[in-house]
């Protein structure tokens, strides 16, 4: 049990009402990292506390409508006030990240901190962290979440506010309940947040039915010239920094893109290559089926990481030599038995 009575009971005590409590996430936050991140946020100030949510860098429009999200301090707008909070809490939550590499900036700033830290994470080799609350197996950090409040004695706190930002980051980390580490507890959870409140139509509408003219646009760039390689079982898609410009991108812009070439009959494994708009490097998303390992595959070769069938990495060299290089690697992790 990751909730150990023991834990459980440590973290109780250190909830004091006075103490002061800061919530974490990682960097680009997703659904998951921003509906967990105000799920606890909202149950702490159901409990009576005063609870304040920093993240690294701003987060896509698509999620600013989960309650109190605006009240989010970005980091990268508000850099003093940000690190005077985390440098004055008592308790840090760290929600899904693995390590506080992941966190950009904020990553000195949190391991200096006086406050306890707690992790509470889905993602594989967790680093050090004063409490650590982390299950590979399960889907989303906000479902772990739930978890953690029902163990915490905290159920009857999850009003309305909660269960919306929850069920938003748990439908967004399983790509709207497909990824196969979607299980029958995940559903059992997701029917809990519909009975307190969370409405699945409003809130899908909310988080996906939000697409700019540019971004279709941009879409269309990407799928008219996506490329299979490795045996037809690995689909590339990419984008350019000239055509992120062209187009307007905005932050989010780009999220899921990756998940069109793995809705290719035949793929495996899906990457997507973006130039980004204001350093010198590629960003790259993994996504792939059954026992396809893009987390190992990342760690090998893109100084990434994440989830057996979900990872992210990058590439410092120039985009075409990128993308040839990517298909020779994707012959040597299949002859190597990474990819299988």
């Amino acid at each position: 049990m990751i909730f150990s009575p023991e834990k459980i009971l440590a973290i109780q005590n250190l909830l004091s009402p006075e103490a002061k409590i800061c919530i974490t996430t990682h960097y680009n936050p997703d659904g998951d990292a921003i509906g967990s991140s105000m799920g606890l946020y909202h149950l702490l100030k159901n409990l009576g506390h005063s609870p304040q949510v920093v993240v690294p860098n701003d987060f896509p429009k698509f999620l600013k409508w989960m309650p109190s999200a605006k009240k989010a301090i970005i980091f990268e707008y508000k850099k003093a006030n940000a690190a005077q909070i985390i440098a004055d809490a008592d308790i840090l939550f760290c929600l899904d990240y693995n390590d506080l590499s992941r966190t950009g900036n904020l990553g000195p700033l949190i391991e200096k901190a006086k406050a306890k830290k707690i992790l509470i994470d889905h993602h594989q080799q967790p680093g050090q962290f004063d409490y650590t609350f982390s299950d590979t197996g399960i889907p989303a950090t906000c479902q772990l979440v739930v978890h953690f409040a029902h163990a915490m004695g905290w159920k009857d706190k999850i009003n309305k506010e909660v269960a919306e930002c929850l069920y938003t980051g748990i439908m967004t980390d399983t790509g709207g309940f497909r990824y196969r580490n979607t299980n029958s507890q995940t559903h059992l959870i997701i029917a809990e947040l519909i009975d307190l409140g969370a409405e699945p139509a409003t809130i899908s509408s909310n988080t996906w039915d939000n697409n700019t003219l540019e971004r279709l646009k941009l879409l269309s760039v990407v799928l008219g010239r996506i490329e299979l390689t490795g045996n037809g079982k690995v689909a590339i898609l990419y984008l350019k920094r000239e055509e992120l410009e062209k187009y307007g991108f905005s932050k989010g812009d780009t999220d899921g893109i990756v998940n069109y070439g793995l809705s290719l009959s035949g793929v495996e494994m899906a990457a997507f290559f973006s130039e980004d708009l204001y350093e010198d490097y590629i960003k790259i998303s993994f996504r792939s089926k059954t026992s396809w390992d893009v987390n190992k595959f990342s760690r090998t070769y893109y100084q990434g990481g994440g989830h057996i069938n979900a990872a992210g990495g990058k590439s410092y060299e120039e985009l075409n030599t990128c993308l040839e290089n990517f298909k020779d690697n994707i012959i040597l992790a299949m002859e190597d038995g990474i990819l299988i």
